[in-house]
């Protein structure tokens, strides 16, 4: 336990910090599973674009990588013209 109370802040800041970012990590794979899992090319073209501004968003706050974003807009991308066909 912390003894000093900028160290106590830290573990507040921290703990509070990490439910926001777990938030926004499962809405972000929700997004990205919904979209690999349809079937229906309508759909994907629906969801495309919301998911990839999505990741981008989480790029700018610094809550994932900007690799991991590309992984999945290319994850995404190729998935949206395997359908399309």
């Amino acid at each position: 336990m912390p003894q000093h109370a900028s160290a106590v802040k830290r573990v507040r800041q921290s703990a509070a910090r990490r439910l926001r970012n777990r938030e926004h990590r499962s809405r972000m794979r929700t997004m990205v599973k919904r979209l690999l899992q349809t079937e229906d090319a309508s759909v994907a073209k629906d969801l495309y674009p919301e998911t990839q501004a999505y990741l981008d968003r989480l790029v700018t706050k610094g809550i994932i990588h900007r690799n991991k974003s590309a992984h999945y807009k290319s994850q995404i991308s190729l998935h949206l013209n395997k359908v399309a066909r």
